[in-house]
This record gives C-alpha cells, structure tokens and sequence, in this order.
C-alpha cells in the first residue's frame, strides 16, 4: 500500500513539472539572467570607476575628489544592478524602492552619526579645505592620505595611520600648513639685562641676512619684545618656504647661539638670589640669656 503511495505521488509530482515546464523554464531563465546581471553590474561598476578615477587623476584633479567620486559612482551602479536584478526575476521594483526608502529612514535615524559622516565627507571634497599630501591639523597633526566617504586618513610624522571621522573634522577647527608656499617663523631670543640693546638687534640682523634660504623680499622683523624677570627677549619674525621652514628654524637658532656667544653676550637662565644677613655677637647673646630668663612651663 505504502508502494503505491509512493508511486501517485511521483507520478503526481512529475505530472505538475509537466504541466508547468514552461513556467519553471520561465523562472529558471530569469533567475540565471539575474545572477548574470549582478555580474556583469559588478564588473562594469569596477571598470566604469576605476575609468573615472583615471580620467579625472589625467586630467590634474585632486586625488582626494577623485577617490570620493569614484567611490561614489560605483556604490551607484551595484544599488541600481541589485534593482535590475530583483526586477528580472518578478519583484515589484516600485515596491521594493518604498521598502527600500522606510527602511532607509529607520537605517538613517539609527545611524545618524554615519550619515553626519557621509555629508562631511561631501562638504570636505566640495570646499577642500585640504588635499592628498597636505600636511595638517585636525586635533591630530599628519599628512593627508586619502579622504573616503566616511572618514579621512592621517599620516602622522612618527608613521603612525591615524583614521578620523569626516564629521569631527568638519565641526572642528583645521590647520593647512602646506597649502601656502611661504611661511614665517618667529623666534624669542633672550639675553641678559646688561647687554646693548642696539648690539643684539645689529648681531641678531647679521644672522638673518646671512641666511640665502630666508626670504629677505617678505621682511624681517626684529626688535625688543619683552622685558621679562631675568632676561631682555628679543623678537626676530622672518619668511622662507614652507619646505625650508623647520631647516631655517634651527639652523637660525644655531647660529643666533653661536653669535651671540662669540660676541661675549650673555643668554640667561632662571636663577634665584640668596642673601645671607650675619648676627653680631652682642646680639646673639642677648638674646640666649632673655631665652634663658624666660620662665619655664610647669610639669605636671
């Protein structure tokens, strides 16, 4: 009986896949056409972005807008690839994009953050505050990498791979420093109070125009800054490029010490007076014998 069962429902089963070759031909043809699609959106998402990426770096554009763009374009082209493909196979498009836009509300509200990350990264490559290769701050000092849709990566100068989020950057303060080619340096050089004012300037000029990388054009600024508790500060301003301008610093500092100690100019340090006042003898025994008279406190 069992036997028999088992031979209705095959012949039952093969029956339905006789009746319904055409429909599961029909599902089967979309189904592999549909994967095809992916595939094939995949690929031309890659070709079509990395095309992109190379026309614009041709072109001179900024690597920072190209990466961004780029990355852009082919996060389209896979969305509408995944809607082709589901409308092949029979979904509703119509009513997958709905789906698609409240889930994309509840997605939003639960990922604010991201988002708010997201729009930075667009008015980051909008105005461009900074480029790949510039050397910045923002709350952390480094050299731009690359700038993504959500965050910005640092190259700090110990080699360290810093990742910011685009939003922190956007809301806080950023410093270019290479996106002016000259820059100035400022230097406070103290001496001591008994040196000729007149002197330190005149030495002091000396050491800046002896410099070939300090750009005399921009000019140079020196003069008395300060009269602080164990020293006269000097203030020397001057320019150069920006390339140059941590090597012109110390080499400045070198020479402005050598100067000045080769002119018998002293440089101070903090340092504290300590005045010793002698007691004569008439006085000192006085005052051992009034302590002496002194009544003692009672024991009990």
């Amino acid at each position: 009986m069992e036997d028999l069962n088992v031979v209705n429902g095959i012949s039952n089963a093969g029956g339905w896949l006789a009746r319904n070759q055409a429909l599961l031909l029909s599902y089967a043809v979309n189904i592999v056409a549909a994967i095809a699609i992916i595939i094939v959106g995949m690929i031309v998402a890659r070709v079509i972005s990395n095309g992109l990426n190379k026309v614009m770096r041709a072109r001179h554009i900024d690597a920072t807008v190209a990466d961004f763009l780029s990355a852009l374009v082919r996060y389209g082209i896979i969305a509408f690839t995944l809607i082709a493909a589901l409308g092949r196979v029979g979904v509703q498009t119509a009513s997958v994009i709905a789906v698609l836009g409240a889930a994309g509300l509840a997605i939003g509200l639960a990922l604010q953050g991201s988002l708010a990350n997201l729009a930075a990264g667009v008015l980051l490559v909008t105005f461009r505050p900074f480029r790949t290769g510039e050397f910045i701050d923002i709350g952390v000092m480094g050299t731009v990498q690359n700038v993504q849709i959500f965050s910005t990566t640092l190259k700090t100068a110990d080699g360290k791979i810093v990742v910011v989020p685009n939003g922190k950057i956007i809301s806080g303060n950023i410093v270019n420093f290479s996106r002016e080619p000259v820059r100035r340096n400022e230097f406070i050089i103290g001496v001591a109070y008994d040196a000729d004012v007149d002197r330190v300037i005149q030495l002091l000029q000396e050491v800046v125009d002896a410099e070939p990388r300090v750009l005399k054009g921009m000019g140079v600024q020196i003069g008395l800054n300060e009269l602080a508790a164990s020293s006269v500060n000097f203030v020397v301003r001057c320019w150069s490029n920006a390339g140059d301008l941590q090597d012109v610093y110390w080499d400045l500092m070198k020479n402005f010490k050598r100067t000045l100690d080769a002119n018998q100019i002293g440089i101070p340090f903090p340092q504290m007076d300590v005045h010793l006042h002698q007691v004569n003898a008439a006085n000192a025994q006085q005052a051992e014998e009034k302590d002496a008279a002194a009544p003692q406190p009672e024991s009990k």
